[in-house]
């Protein structure tokens, strides 16, 4: 299974990323690479507020091609699938009330 880094800085680009309206979250990765919807990746996600990366699995569930609508970026959406970690809820904790938010996204 491939395995991905992802490291956020801040929590405005992890809101961008967050997947919130997957059944047990998902984030959005930047991407000019090819990926299959199903494909399983593995995960490697430090948080703004983390110094450890949290590991956890996941399917390609949203794909964005080059050129994709409301001048997106190209990447992928992974939903979590193994989330032993709590990552999700680590997530929207941090975010709070952004995710309430009517800032635009990488997906939705």
């Amino acid at each position: 299974m491939e395995e991905l880094a992802l490291g956020f800085t801040d929590t405005k680009e992890l809101y961008r990323c967050y997947m919130p309206f997957m059944k047990n979250g998902g984030l959005f990765i930047r991407s000019a690479r090819h990926y299959r919807m199903g494909q399983s990746l593995a995960l490697s996600v430090t948080l703004p507020d983390a110094l450890e990366p949290v590991l956890v699995t996941g399917k390609v569930a949203w794909v964005s091609p080059l050129g994709a609508q409301s001048s997106n970026p190209a990447g992928i959406g992974v939903a979590f699938i193994d989330d032993k970690h709590n990552l999700s809820s680590r997530i929207e904790k941090l975010l709070g009330g952004m995710l309430h938010s009517n800032e635009p996204t990488y997906t939705m």
